[in-house]
């Protein structure tokens, strides 16, 4: 009987092991880029997972439009966009410059 119980024990903790480190952290993740895909709106500079920068013109159903050049519009899949880049702050980009020529 007792060898049972030890075998019941050991898959139970086999189970809370996979679920800490496998489904937590992967639903994390898939509900931060969720959120990121309902953030980004026409106007915003994002990034896809291939690398590749452009600003959100038009977003369909499934599909952002992104410029990628002027008059260059290339149509991307939602589940495609691996960040959005915020937009600089005026004061942040003169600190930065007044730091590295302080440097030199």
């Amino acid at each position: 009987m007792q060898g049972i119980d030890s075998s019941i024990i050991f898959l139970i903790l086999v189970g809370v092991v996979f679920y800490l480190m496998l489904y937590r952290p992967n639903k994390k993740r898939i509900d931060q880029h969720r959120r990121l895909i309902e953030s980004v709106g026409e106007g915003d500079e994002v990034v896809t997972i291939g690398g590749m920068f452009g600003t959100v013109r038009a977003i369909t159903e499934d599909q952002f439009h992104v410029e990628i050049s002027p008059g260059t519009t290339v149509r991307v899949a939602k589940s495609a966009i691996g960040r959005r880049i915020e937009p600089e702050v005026a004061g942040d980009a003169g600190e930065s410059e007044t730091s590295e020529d302080a440097g030199a």
